[in-house]
């Protein structure tokens, strides 16, 4: 059975994609988007923590990974889009 702070992880990354994606289309200058990201992650992961037995520094740690993993996998994806378009 998997961890509910592996599953909450990793439905932060893309529910931050979508939050980020939604700011932007209300005006959120694209350079900001990756430390709106890395905010909104740590917010999550410290809210994921009062459900689990997490630490704060942990929840810190892993907020500051789902973040970062939103504007990765964000921006990967939309440089290999626009490679081959």
């Amino acid at each position: 059975m998997m961890d509910i702070q592996l599953i909450g992880s990793i439905s932060a990354v893309a529910i931050i994609i979508g939050i980020i994606e939604a700011l932007k289309k209300f005006g959120l200058d694209t350079k900001m988007a990756p430390v709106v990201a890395i905010i909104l992650g740590m917010f999550i992961s410290i809210g994921l923590s009062y459900y689990g037995e997490t630490k704060a520094f942990e929840a810190i740690v892993t907020g500051l990974a789902i973040g970062l993993s939103s504007v990765g996998l964000y921006s990967g994806g939309k440089n290999v889009v626009e490679r081959y378009k």
